[in-house]
């Protein structure tokens, strides 16, 4: 029997007048983030329901994680807890089948400060390396908790559903977890459990997932004329990521890895949007921003997948043109006694990476002594973190480049992969100097390693800038909200979450908004604006320009764009593994000259009907048992007094 869930958390009454009333008094809705379950081609990873229906368990803090379970619970942890747990459930099947569900309780204490949280493996994505050596540490505190299937509902809490979570498991403690108790309800039953397609193959099969996927955002400066007859310059490629992982999905800030080095590109392309003499540059800056890099490089490898099929989306550029590639990474935290450092890692040295070296220490001493610095990175590393210059490595070995960011031998971030990597864990003083360092950097090499001092020194980033996209990007406060964000789209949310999502509808080049990510628009948007060629008669637009090689910048649903000439575009970013056709989509076989696709994972998110927890009070069964007997009694009652008075009637009828 369930009973109204007010008289366990506050003991008031109040007249019921309808069902969803009613349904309110008796649950308390829990508000959290789940973990939800992904796919690839050899399993799955994430959490769900283990099978069709909703699971149920009485509510159970766990004081300690060693502590025993002597039936099925639902159970409230801290999260300094989480991955020793998550731990002891995969080594201990007798503790695993007690686990109904679990609650992560929101915030973290001084003991996760201290040691750090990461769910992802000590080295992320291993298994595209261009080197031996996949057994390095570059993420020491990674415990790899995210890269396994849990078949039970998981939910991250929020601050005032873990404080009501807490009472709840506190009253059941208090009961012995004896009649009435407080019962968890968890909703996370997933398509693909009740299809049975446990692998992406299966499920794409069923239509019971979408793969993971989106749209990267190149842009080139200045704007690239297709149609010139003249001979096309060499490109310097400049590329940052803009997703990030975690394991809970609609938690996944990124705010460090790799959001601050997205920000520092964005701010260096600002700073280089004011300096003339673009058009005169010895070679062709290009910018890439990608995503889907932390779920098997999805955009780094569909960009050079594209290119090499000279798809349009990559109209103006070519793989034989790219000349040297500058990664910004992780550089929100590089701040070593007060001075910004930073460290350049490579993979081999060639004349033409140690000109992108040479470059980045030209860039520094611009600023004086001090400012800032730059290191080469230790020679023991087993070669480049991390990183999307992996894909570009493993397509060609002798890509030129260099990857910049704020550690030397291993993550200074020990947030990595996790929702704590939010807003209070980067420095924007930190962000702002890569960014310096950046724009700088990228003029030098423009210019062939040369250029005008006067004009280096002139280059400078707005620190202002940087804050403002920090606070769009990484935070609620203000958020999608953001004056900068509402200027040139229209968010369909406040808190920008950069989990890479899921791929909408046939793969384009000319994308339709609906199916582009908020930071995706907002990317699109501002590199278009900030690398345009200036004109005086900017028309307004709705669509389309009329224009050869103008774009329509800033359109939102209550205000037109303004036609611009820019060269910037979308580039769809899902596994090199995959084909869309006939409106589904298919595994293609390994092709042989495809080294990352031999090991693709092939992402895939399954879909689910709802998801959501729920908190009641459960009475003792032999209640329910008492009132049923009642029920049939007064039943039977009703009915021997319908036919004694039907008898009484038909004799009275008689008489009369």
């Amino acid at each position: 029997m369930l009973i109204h869930v007010a008289v366990a958390a506050g003991g008031h009454h109040s007249s019921l007048e309808s069902v969803p009333e009613l349904e309110k008094a008796m649950y308390i809705t829990v508000d959290g983030t789940p973990c939800v379950r992904l796919l690839n081609l050899s399993g799955e990873i994430g959490c769900a329901n283990p099978g069709r229906v909703k699971v149920t368990a009485p509510v159970r803090r766990l004081e300690n994680a060693g502590e025993h379970l002597d039936q099925p619970s639902a159970l409230l942890l801290p999260l300094h807890e989480m991955e020793t747990v998550f731990n002891r459930i995969l080594n201990q099947p007798g503790f695993a089948q007690q686990v109904a569900g679990l609650f992560i309780e929101y915030g973290f204490g001084n003991q996760t400060h201290a040691s750090g949280f990461s769910p992802d493996k000590s080295f992320p994505q291993a298994e595209f390396a261009p080197y031996n050596n996949k057994t390095y540490l570059w993420n020491p505190v990674g415990g790899g908790i995210l890269q396994h299937s849990y078949n039970f509902p998981v939910f991250m809490l929020s601050q005032e559903s873990t404080a009501v979570l807490q009472e709840v498991a506190k009253l059941n403690k208090q009961q012995n977890f004896k009649y009435p108790v407080n019962m968890a309800e968890f909703d996370l039953v997933m398509q693909t459990t009740k299809l049975g397609t446990h692998t992406s193959e299966s499920c794409l099969k069923e239509d019971s997932c979408l793969p993971l996927g989106g749209y990267s955002v190149w842009s080139s400066l200045p704007p690239i004329n297709v149609s010139s007859s003249l001979p096309k310059k060499p490109i310097i490629l400049a590329i940052a990521a803009m997703d990030s992982a975690s394991f809970f999905r609609d938690k996944t800030p990124g705010a460090d890895s790799p959001l601050s080095g997205m920000i520092a590109l964005l701010a260096a392309v600002d700073a280089l949007s004011h300096i003339d003499g673009a058009s005169e540059f010895t070679k062709q800056l290009v910018f890439l921003v990608v995503t889907g890099e932390s779920w098997g490089y999805l955009g780094s490898r569909r960009f050079l997948a594209e290119l090499t099929s000279g798809a349009d989306s990559v109209s103006g550029l070519s793989s034989a043109l790219i000349d040297q590639v500058v990664e910004i990474g992780s550089v929100g935290k590089a701040m070593k006694e007060g001075v910004p450092t930073f460290f350049a890692h490579t993979q081999q040295e060639s004349d033409s990476t140690q000109a992108i070296a040479k470059a980045l220490e030209r860039a520094a001493a611009s600023f004086g002594s001090e400012v800032i610095k730059v290191e080469r990175a230790s020679t023991s590393n087993p070669g480049i973190p991390p990183s999307s210059l992996m894909s570009f490595l493993n397509k060609d070995p002798s890509t030129p480049g260099i990857v910049l960011e704020e550690f030397n031998t291993t993550f200074k971030n020990s947030f990595y992969h996790s929702h704590l990597d939010d807003s209070p864990n980067v420095n924007s003083s930190s962000i702002t100097a890569a960014a310096s360092l950046v724009s700088r950097t990228l003029y030098i090499l423009a210019n062939n390693g040369s250029g005008s001092n006067t004009t280096l020194q002139s280059i400078n980033v707005n620190e202002s800038l940087v804050e403002e996209l920090v606070g769009c990007l990484l935070s609620c406060k203000p958020g999608l909200s953001c004056r900068l964000v509402k200027e040139l789209i229209t968010p369909t949310q406040v808190c920008a979450n950069h989990y890479v999502g899921v791929m909408l509808g046939a793969p384009s080049s000319s994308p339709d908004p609906i199916y582009v990510d908020d930071t995706s628009r907002f990317i699109w948007n501002f590199l278009a604006e900030r690398t345009s060629i200036p004109r005086e008669d900017s028309s307004p637009c709705s669509q389309d320009c009329k224009n050869s090689g103008e774009l329509c910048v800033g359109l939102r649903v209550d205000h037109k764009g303004v036609c611009m000439l820019s060269t910037t575009r979308y580039v769809p970013a899902y596994s090199t593994r995959l084909t869309y056709e006939s409106d589904s989509w298919k595994v293609l076989p390994v092709q042989p000259n495809d080294t990352m696709g031999k090991i693709d994972p092939v992402w895939t998110e399954s879909f689910w009907k709802t998801l959501g927890v729920r908190v009641y009070m459960q009475q003792n069964p032999f209640f329910d048992e008492i009132i049923l007997l009642s029920g049939l009694a007064v039943t039977l009652g009703s009915f021997i007094a319908i036919l004694s008075s039907k008898a009484v009637f038909m004799k009275a009828l008689k008489n009369a």
